[in-house]
């Protein structure tokens, strides 16, 4: 079948051979294709100090993951120098299939970049938002974007009008792709986005809007990649933080398209006969974690299953019966699993000898989940942790002994220490800052910078140190326990919410006088938002149990769902500072049975 008809002919996917191949290792002068890397490193076995020790990760002047990654392994995959596991491997709830070649996804980026810079009238560092659920337009626009210089910033389905209307705003977006069930809510504020010039729907047809397979059947592959620096901007997210709406965390063209290699080698242990599947939503950093950059670094395939939401029951079944290899959860997914289903299900694969390296991340990991899975499955569950801001860079391997509990080790080609608030590394046994060391060399897989906001820029760099945010201590090995934010920012079923952005839309309703949004404990999904809120004179004899159905709903409708407040206490007065601050951290340690410092 030629380059193009897979978008309208759905393919059953061949059987997989697995095989050892060799790998990627960078040399100290790196060069721009990321095959001339290669060496023969065994993903399955590596000694942990030798890679600490020896491993670094210099990013070239020139560098562009479409033509550098992508049209590489396509030309392998061309001379026949590759595999034949597809790149793309993509099913839905529906029964449909898809498979696309690397070759395949240069095609359809080719395709794309001429959109971009044709019909939809952008030019490099123009900002394109894409709002869409997990189909394969989203890769292969992700890889026309970088071709083509355009910025992409991803956003996930379940923003509301006023998130669109703020991200569309914030970043000066020119254009943005999404289908028919964001399409209302952005025609709903377009006249509020007043830079906004191109609107482009998939899947369907709708008046002001420019039709995705129309543009994309009339475009060409005629394309020459853009000669990005290494340092050009290439992605920008929007990241929750504690005070104000989200920011906007800038990545270069090797921050995430080269510096997840250290992603792909050393927390999922690729290698390029692999299938991956990674469960996070397109509008997370996460995905393009997992499910973009690290794996189409390796070669491997990306697997992507379709659906409207998480079904711990699907999720199994599909690990018993696909040849998945590498699979990458957050804890919350697993617990599900752990809860309707027996992990011994999933046994099968492992016995098969298909599924052989699983990892989580997003959010702490307990030590009875880990325990439960290794004694369902027979395989270790890993753990991994990273940011936004970041690539991999703390995790535990099958090289080290794991430590339940513990964060695990600092990955290779990245200096993570315990800090205190001055940049100052603090002994074993002190809770500090984590702290990634940015001097005297910045680790490629660092992003940029925070777009309008020095003020913040300023607060996390501090002497030779990026700080995460997070609170931890390392112990005599050289294992990282985490503690916990150092600021209010809360992690349920791997989603970052910030505080501000629920309180606003508490704020919205006629009931709330006040509210105060922290983190609180749940079994399920690690931790969950809990609101205190103080009621407005006309509410404060209403039927409390049906205000909080009322307040959870309301929150939904305001700003995205997965940001409502699972718990909702009502409060006479809520604590502040003398100057009239609320004190959030005097709420979060109440929930958690913590001692708040005077």
């Amino acid at each position: 079948m030629p380059p193009g008809m897979a978008l309208t002919h759905l393919r059953s996917l061949q059987s997989i051979p697995r095989r050892i191949t060799t790998y990627w290792l960078p040399r100290r002068q790196a060069t721009p294709n990321c095959h001339a890397y290669s060496t023969t490193f065994d993903p399955r076995n590596w000694d942990y100090e030798i890679e600490k020790k020896s491993y670094s990760l210099i990013a070239p002047q020139y560098y562009n993951f479409a033509r550098d990654v992508i049209d590489s392994w396509a030309q392998k995959e061309k001379a026949g120098l590759r595999g034949d596991n597809p790149a793309l491997w993509w099913i839905n709830d529906k029964g449909q299939e898809l498979k696309w070649s690397y070759q395949e996804v240069a095609y359809q980026s080719k395709l794309v970049a001429n959109v971009l810079m044709g019909p939809c009238g952008l030019k490099p560092n123009d900002i394109v938002i894409v709002v869409l659920p997990r189909i394969p337009q989203w890769w292969a626009i992700n890889v026309g974007a970088i071709r083509s210089g355009v910025i992409l910033s991803p956003g996930t389905t379940l923003l509301r009008p006023s998130d669109l209307q703020y991200r569309l705003n914030a970043a000066e977006a020119k254009c943005i792709i999404t289908n028919a069930d964001c399409a209302d809510h952005v025609d709903q504020v377009v006249d509020k986005c007043p830079l906004l010039k191109t609107k482009v729907i998939v899947g369907e047809k709708r008046a002001g809007w420019l039709n995705y397979e129309e543009l994309l059947q009339k475009s060409t592959d005629n394309f020459e990649c853009i000669n990005s620096l290494a340092t050009d901007p290439m992605t920008v997210f929007f990241t929750s933080g504690t005070t104000g709406a989200p920011k906007m965390t800038e990545h270069t063209h090797s921050s995430y398209g080269l510096g997840h290699i250290i992603t792909a080698k050393y927390f999922l242990s690729l290698q390029p006969s692999d299938v991956m599947w990674n469960l996070s939503d397109t509008g997370w950093a996460k995905c393009a974690w997992s499910s973009l950059f690290a794996p189409w670094i390796a070669g491997a395939t990306v697997f992507v299953q379709d659906s409207p939401r998480f079904d711990p029951h699907d999720a199994v079944k599909i690990l018993a019966n696909k040849p998945i290899n590498v699979f990458c959860a957050p804890p919350t997914a697993v617990r599900l699993m752990q809860v309707e289903h027996e992990f011994s299900m999933v046994r099968k694969s492992v016995q098969a000898g298909f599924l052989r390296h699983a990892v989580s991340g997003g959010e702490p990991v307990n030590p009875e989940m880990l325990e439960e899975w290794y004694e369902g499955t027979g395989l270790k569950l890993l753990e991994g942790y990273g940011q936004t801001e970041t690539t991999f860079l703390c995790g535990t391997y099958n090289s080290i002994k794991q430590k339940p509990g513990s964060m695990g080790k600092a990955a290779p080609g990245v200096n993570v220490q315990v800090v205190d608030d001055h940049g100052v590394i603090l002994p074993p046994g002190k809770e500090g800052n984590i702290g990634v060391r940015v001097k005297p060399q910045r680790p490629v897989g660092l992003f940029s910078r925070y777009i309008d906001d020095e003020s913040r820029m300023k607060s996390v760099f501090v002497g030779d140190f990026y700080l995460t945010g997070d609170r931890a201590v390392v112990d005599e090995e050289g294992y990282i326990w985490f503690v916990g934010r150092a600021d209010d920012v809360i992690l349920s079923s791997g989603y970052r919410i910030g505080p501000f952005e629920v309180e606003s839309a508490l704020l919205e309703h006629p009931a709330v006088l006040e509210s105060a949004v922290v983190s609180s404990p749940d079994q399920t999904r690690g931790e969950v938002v809990k609101a205190f809120v103080t009621l407005t004179e006309d509410y404060k004899d209403s039927n409390r149990e049906a205000l909080v159905t009322e307040l959870q709903e309301h929150t939904k409708n305001v700003t995205a769902p997965y940001k409502y407040p699972r718990k909702i206490q009502f409060v006479d007065t809520l604590p502040k500072t003398v100057s009239g601050k609320i004190r959030r951290v005097e709420l979060r340690n109440m929930e958690w049975g913590r001692k708040t410092a005077d």
